[in-house]
Order: C-alpha cells, then structure tokens, then sequence
C-alpha cells in the first residue's frame, strides 16, 4: 500500500492448461498484459507481472476515496505440456518471491472452468502445488475463479443453480476456501461495471482476511 490514498493488491493466478488464466489475469487488469489463446499446447512457459491503471470509486479509507492498483501474476499451468512439476512450482516460487516478497501476496486465485465438471484426480494436483507454494494456511489465501461462465450461461445455468449441480469435488474445494469464488465470463474483453463487481469481491476475501498477506519476508 504506497500512500494513505492509494491501495495495492496482490494477486497469482493458477490453474491447469485452458482454464482461461490468462485471460482471467486480463480481465482483473483491464488490459492485454498476458498472451492468451487457444492452443492444443501450454501457452504460458514463463511467469509474468500485470499493473493495472489507477481504479477509482471502489474503496473508502479513513472516510474518503482510495484508488486502488491491481497486480496480478499469472503462472505456466500445472500439469504443464512441457514443463515438470517441479520445473513449475521453482518458477512459480521464484516469482512470488521476486515480485511479491515486500509487499506480501493477499490472494491465490484458482483458475476452473464453470463449462466442465471438476474431477478429484484433476483437482488434486493443482491443489497440491497450491499448498506447496503457500504453506499450511493457503484456504485462507485461495478463492476459487470459475471461467467460462457465460457457457453455462447459455446452458441455462445461473450462479445458483450450478452450485447445485456441481460435483462433491468442486463443492468440497469451495467449502474448503469457505465459499471464496466468483464466476467470470470469458468474452475477448469485460465492461468496466463488470469489472468492478469483480474487484468489490475480491476486495471484500481481503477484507475478510483483515487485509493479511502471505509470502512477506523483510529485507536485511
């Protein structure tokens, strides 16, 4: 957080190959930081770090308006087509402590499709390097970002009635972050209302947190 006037959020975003991450990491910026398109392969080899413009008109501190920045680091996906495990969590690892070691992480965002149903084999290993990374306390620091939600949309789903056709897996994982998600559509690009509802939200998982951060260590 640089001033009293302005507050910054740190966030990763994770997830397996065609979640939509990327694009997701997009989205919360309000810009084309990331390259994200369709591809039979990985797309994203390398981790890389998204700042977003000055957003107005979402938060109030000490009785008047604070701007607010959001950082985003998106993450190669894990399982990867070509990197290992270990390959990705070193990266991904590096990263955080590269650009987020000052200033603390607040939130991991766990990238799912909405459009496919979640499996316990597939789950857990995206999970597991999740906890790898962020320690015993990461159900604390995890929200769960659930992507092409306008496909479910269109299959005549709405957020409540997916909830309850969901599978054990999914709900399990939901309940496990205590119900920390939000549903994103994935059109080329999001309108700055719908945008706003979606930083409200995240703004308000920090909030819950008391505005705690991970992966903070200070320098010597």
């Amino acid at each position: 957080m640089a001033d009293s006037n302005e507050m910054t959020i740190n966030l990763v975003v994770l997830g397996k190959t065609q979640t939509g991450k990327s694009a997701a990491g997009n989205s919360l910026l309000g810009s084309a930081d990331f390259e994200s398109r369709l591809c039979p392969s990985s797309v994203t080899t390398r981790c890389s770090l998204g700042r977003s413009a000055r957003v107005s008109g979402l938060i109030r501190r000490n009785g008047r308006e604070s701007a607010l920045r959001v950082r985003v680091l998106d993450t190669p996906s894990y399982p990867h087509s070509a990197l290992s495990k270990q390959q990705v969590r070193d990266t991904v690892r590096a990263a955080l402590a590269q650009h987020f070691g000052e200033q603390g992480l607040h939130l991991a965002l766990l990238v799912l499709r909405a459009d496919l149903p979640l499996c316990p084999d597939e789950n857990h290993d995206t999970v597991q390097l999740i906890q790898e990374l962020l320690g015993p306390t990461w159900k604390d620091f995890t929200a769960v970002l659930l992507t092409h939600a306008d496909k479910a949309g269109e299959a005549g789903y709405s957020e409540e009635t997916y909830l309850q056709s969901a599978s054990s897996t999914l709900l399990s994982l939901l309940s496990s972050v205590q119900h920390k998600y939000i549903f994103l559509d994935n059109h080329n690009s999001i309108i700055r209302e719908e945008r706003n509802i979606i930083l409200r939200k995240l703004l308000n998982f920090i909030q819950r947190n008391n505005y705690q951060v991970l992966l903070k260590h200070s320098k010597e």
